[in-house]
């Protein structure tokens, strides 16, 4: 049988605050659906608005939500600006939430 590593109680306490930080911004339905998109891939903010209906300034406050927490990061090609998933715990958290979900909406 395999034993685990004890965890010192600093670093899991830390490790706690840093998931409940990144679950509370995937609280909101906004920003879910912008990183549900992103997952497909890197995407601008008129594609983002397009696919998931979220209009300005709401579509601009969240995706500044998700950048302010270090989930999405940008890059500026002419006037457009892309957004992608930059945060590895949150692409993991996002196939699972996929496979939970939306995977069950094929099923029924």
């Amino acid at each position: 049988m395999m034993r685990h590593a004890v965890m010192d109680m600093d670093v899991m306490r830390n490790s706690a605050d840093a998931a409940c930080r990144l679950m509370k911004v995937l609280s909101n339905p906004d920003r879910l659906l912008l990183l549900c998109q992103m997952t497909q891939g890197e995407k601008c903010v008129s594609e983002l608005e397009s696919l998931v209906g979220i209009e300005q300034p709401t579509l601009s406050q969240q995706l500044g939500v998700l950048r302010a927490e270090g989930l999405v990061a940008t890059r500026r090609e002419g006037k457009n600006i892309y957004y992608r998933i930059s945060s590895t715990p949150t692409r993991a958290i996002m196939e699972v939430l996929y496979a939970q979900f939306c995977n069950r909406q094929k099923e029924r």
